[in-house]
């Protein structure tokens, strides 16, 4: 019997990377850099305006002038206006060069105008360079900005936008199989017969991958019959990078995934795993080196052993950064029946003091997905320890 973090290893060995191509960068929110990005220019590329006011050279206020002609306007998007001679000012608008002759910037709201002069407040406080962004204060040109394995969100948008990166290296997102398994299952929006169930597994894994923009994703859904649904997992297979199937995983009559997988020519890395909900997990690869996820067909246990085992591989597959493992502390005691690892579902909230705190929201039954409606995520339990009260801290896996 495997355990959790065997599990977790033996899938993450296995993965294999995907390749790299280029997206528009307005289609590239929430994917997965995939090449270092480097400054076109110096950032920012010229001296700028951070304040509305007037641009003088620092030398004339030192020798004590504090009337200044006013001898131009430097807005923001301008050429660079004519030099500043001694003596005099320009009037300057944020986000604008720093006119030439000048290295300082007085606030608007110190100024008091007189016709074509400014007459500077008697206490206003001016050191040299004030409200002055220097050129390639930030970044020279050809700096590194980003780093591969960064997800882009607004700040990486930003700086891509900046460096005039417009179609942008991305990890290519894998196709990804999502197979419902099971007699009983209908769509949606089809109306079961009082011995059918609608198929929840398949949509739940799609919105977890959609989510986390970790693939592109098709749903099918297969009957329990053994060669009807090798000769359509054949199929997905030659059509698709990985794939993850729910239901029939387990040890009854109709649990026909594992052996339609060998058949397949698969390799089995595992069967069953010390946890609990998801004990039925199956992990194997294809001859084809195609990761084969086989998730326990119970929803809480198909929720559960994806986000504990698939999204983190499709995350290393994608040259995704990790991130530090996450815990939060127990705000209630919680024992552990039996001697296997368990996945409580939490919700979550921060204390006064900063801490993240953990208060078990645990379900009926492996069935009883409603109740996971408004949780944050699931906290791990190691077998062989416990009970855990509260304050103790535990590993967190968000949803």
């Amino acid at each position: 019997m495997t355990e959790t973090f065997e599990a977790e290893r033996l899938i993450l060995d296995r993965m294999p990377r995907t390749g790299t191509h280029r997206e528009p960068l307005e289609r590239c929110a929430g994917r997965i850099l995939a090449e270092e990005v480097f400054a076109d220019r110096d950032q920012p590329p010229f001296d700028r305006v951070t304040m509305d006011g007037i641009a003088i050279s620092y030398a004339d206020w030192a020798a004590g002038t504090r009337r200044y002609d006013v001898v131009g306007t430097q807005a923001a998007g301008a050429p660079p206006a004519e030099p500043v001679g001694s003596g005099c000012c320009a009037e300057v608008m944020t986000g604008a060069m720093l006119p030439p002759g000048t290295d300082t910037v007085i606030p608007v709201e110190r100024i008091t105008r007189h016709g074509g002069a400014a007459e500077v407040a008697a206490d206003a406080p001016v050191a040299q360079g004030q409200f002055v962004h220097r050129r390639g204060g930030d970044r020279r040109r050809g700096a590194a900005l980003l780093g591969p394995g960064l997800r882009i969100g607004p700040p990486e948008a930003a700086v891509l936008a900046s460096a005039g990166v417009a179609d942008v290296p991305v990890a290519a997102l894998p196709r990804v199989a999502v197979v419902s398994t099971g007699d009983e299952l209908v769509d949606v929006r089809d109306t079961p017969e009082p011995f059918q169930i609608r198929s929840c597994n398949d949509r739940a894994i799609e919105t977890a991958l959609l989510r986390h923009r970790l693939g592109s994703v098709t749903r099918e859904r297969l009957a329990d019959d053994a060669d009807a649904m090798l000769t359509a997992v054949e199929r997905l297979h030659a059509t698709h990078d990985v794939l993850i199937l729910s239901g029939g995983v387990s040890m009854g009559q109709f649990d026909f995934v594992p052996a339609v997988l060998e058949r397949l020519g698969a390799e089995v890395v595992f069967h069953r795993i010390e946890q609990k909900p998801g004990r039925p997990m199956w992990f194997g690869m294809s001859g084809d080196g195609k990761p084969l996820f086989a998730l326990p067909g119970n929803p809480v246990s198909t929720l559960v052993c994806a986000t504990r085992y698939v999204l983190p591989a499709l995350r290393l597959s994608l040259g995704l950064t990790p991130a530090p493992l996450e815990y939060a502390v127990l705000t209630e005691t919680v024992e552990i029946p039996g001697s296997m690892t368990l996945f409580m579902p939490v919700l979550l909230r921060s204390s006064g003091a900063g801490v993240l705190e953990a208060t078990p929201r645990p379900t009926n039954t492996s069935g009883d997905f409603v109740s996971l409606a408004g949780t944050d995520g699931f906290v791990e339990l190691p077998r062989g320890t416990g009970p855990f009260g509260p304050g103790t801290p535990v590993r967190l896996f968000r949803w």
